[in-house]
C-alpha cells in the first residue's frame, strides 16, 4: 500500500471523505525561532491532500496532514475549504518546476514539491476539482431559485383563486428582481503562473505522462537511498551497481521522453483533425441550408 492510499484509509474514509490526491512537500522558508537550537530539524513529513465529502451537499476540502518520525499514524492538523482557498500560484508558467503558493483567507504557503511532476498532477487536479465544485454549487444554487420561484407562483396562483390582491405579476416580479439582486456567484479560486496544460488546456494525457515522471522518480529516490544504507559493500561492487542502475534510470528517462513525444503529437494531430473536422461540419450545414 502507498502512502496516498493509507492516508486515505486513515483519515478520509473514516470521515465519508474521498481523497482525491496528496503531495508531500517541504517549505521553502522556514521560519526561525530563536529558543530553538540552529542544528535540530524537524523529524516529519508534511502532505497536502485534496479531498471531498461523499455526502450531499459535496465538498471540497484541502488538508494539512502529517507523519511524524516513529510513528505509524497520521496527523490531521489544518483544513480549510475551497472557499477560503483565494489563490494557488504556479511560479513558474513558462516550465515545470516543484514550488507553488497556496493563498487562504488568513494563511500563505510556499511550498516544494518532491518533483515537478508531483506538483503538477497536484495542481492539475486541484483545477479540475475546483471547476467541477463550483459548476455543481452554481447549478444547485440556480436549482434552488428555480424550485422557490415554483413556490411562489404556485402561491400567487392560489391566492388568485382565493380572492386576495397581494400576488399579483407586479410584486412576483419584484420579489424575483430582488432574489436576483441578493444573489451571490460562488468564489472561484484563481491559478495564476500555470501551465495551460494544467488548467485550460488540462486532458487525461497530461496526467499519465505525469504520473509516469513521479514514479520514475520515486524510483531513483529509493535506489539512492539502498545505495547510502549499503556501505558495507566493496568499492568496485558499488560503482557497478551505480552504473547498471544509472544506466537502467536514464533508459527509462528517454524511453519516457520519447513516449511523452509521440503522446504529444499525437494529441495535436487529434486536435488538427478535430478542427478540420468541425469546419467541414459547418461548411456541409451551410451548404444544405443554402440548397434546402
Amino acid at each position: 500500500m502507498n502512502i496516498q492510499s493509507a492516508i486515505n484509509k486513515e483519515l478520509f474514509i473514516p470521515r465519508d471523505e474521498r481523497m482525491l490526491v496528496a503531495v508531500e512537500v517541504w517549505r521553502r522558508k522556514r521560519k526561525r525561532m530563536s529558543f530553538l537550537l540552529s542544528g535540530t530539524k524537524p523529524h516529519y513529513a508534511t502532505f497536502i491532500c485534496v479531498s471531498v465529502t461523499n455526502t450531499r451537499p459535496h465538498q471540497l476540502l484541502i488538508t494539512k496532514v502529517k507523519k511524524f518520525s516513529g510513528s505509524p499514524t497520521f496527523t490531521r492538523r489544518t483544513q480549510w475549504t475551497v472557499e477560503q482557498l483565494k489563490q494557488v500560484n504556479g511560479i513558474n508558467p513558462n516550465k515545470d518546476s516543484p514550488e507553488f503558493d497556496l493563498v487562504f483567507d488568513n494563511a500563505v504557503d510556499q511550498w516544494v514539491a518532491g518533483s515537478s511532476a508531483e506538483k503538477c498532477i497536484f495542481v492539475q487536479i486541484l483545477y479540475n476539482a475546483c471547476q467541477t465544485h463550483l459548476e455543481g454549487k452554481s447549478g444547485l444554487r440556480k436549482s434552488g431559485k428555480l424550485g422557490k420561484l415554483g413556490l411562489q407562483k404556485r402561491g400567487a396562483h392560489s391566492e388568485v383563486g382565493d380572492g386576495s390582491t397581494d400576488s399579483s405579476p407586479a410584486s412576483v416580479s419584484r420579489t424575483l428582481q430582488a432574489r436576483r439582486k441578493s444573489y451571490v456567484p460562488p468564489k472561484q479560486t484563481e491559478f495564476i503562473n500555470c501551465q495551460s496544460k494544467l488548467t485550460g488546456d488540462a486532458c487525461t494525457m497530461n496526467l499519465v505522462i505525469y504520473r509516469c515522471k513521479a514514479f520514475l522518480n520515486h524510483m531513483k529516490k529509493m535506489m539512492i537511498a539502498n545505495q547510502i544504507q549499503s556501505p558495507g559493500r566493496c568499492q568496485l561492487g558499488q560503482r557497478a551497481t551505480g552504473s547498471t542502475e544509472g544506466n537502467a534510470v536514464h533508459r527509462m528517462n528517454v524511453a519516457l521522453g520519447e513516449r511523452g513525444d509521440r503522446l504529444t503529437r499525437a494529441e495535436d494531430k487529434t486536435l488538427y483533425v478535430m478542427h478540420k473536422a468541425q469546419q467541414f461540419a459547418d461548411t456541409a450545414h451551410k451548404l444544405a441550408l443554402k440548397y434546402k
